[in-house]
């Protein structure tokens, strides 16, 4: 696949998206581009206007950046475009968390758990559940039912915690270049211990 560098003002935001995105979103859009740079090209058809990344257009714009990398495609027929923004979109949330690789990676990366899309202290606080369950373990066979209990159960606590989304509390109260604009961001995840709600 061969990309141009195009700038953004050469770029048009079609007239419908199939995908809103969030001041949270964009957030971790620009973590992520701040970390590791530009990793994938905005898709665009002969026109130029955007039919793939229409939120990292937006995070580039707003980060002060002027130019992308670009994969122009041409020949598609004006319901192939609307089927392509579809299947993007949809295509990359089918997949499902292998949870011991994921485990594995946490404690590969011990402390540096700066990661974009995934709250930090969650992260450290799964890589200690993890290790005490590992302890817990290497007494195999001096433990009781009881803590046995607790191992599967805080096992089961932390595979809800990756498979369930954070809720999010807020309204939107405005939409302006596909970003929901919130007067108050109330957000909570499971806690991974106790099973309680924890608010960030």
């Amino acid at each position: 696949m061969k990309t141009i560098k195009m700038k953004l003002t050469d770029l048009k935001i079609p007239k419908s998206n199939i995908r809103i995105h969030t001041e949270k979103q964009i957030k971790e859009f620009e973590r992520s581009i701040k970390m590791f740079g530009q990793i994938r090209p905005i898709v665009v058809d002969e026109a130029n206007t955007i039919l793939c990344g229409n939120g990292l257009y937006t995070t580039l714009q707003k980060m002060g950046i002027d130019s992308a990398d670009v994969y122009k495609i041409s020949g598609l027929s004006e319901n192939q475009k609307k089927k392509l923004m579809i299947s993007d979109n949809k295509i990359y949330g089918l997949g499902i968390d292998d949870l011991e690789t994921f485990n594995q990676f946490l404690n590969d990366l011990s402390n540096d758990l700066d990661i974009p899309g995934f709250d930090e202290a969650i992260l450290k606080s799964m890589v200690c559940e993890a290790e005490e369950v590992t302890e817990m373990l290497s007494s195999y066979g001096t433990i009781d039912d009881g803590e046995i209990k607790a191992i599967q159960e805080s096992k089961e606590r932390k595979e809800e915690l990756m498979l369930t989304p954070i809720t999010d509390q807020s309204k939107p109260i405005e939409t302006k270049n596909n970003i929901i604009e919130t007067t108050e961001i109330k957000k909570s995840v499971i806690c991974p211990h106790c099973g309680g709600e924890i608010w960030l």
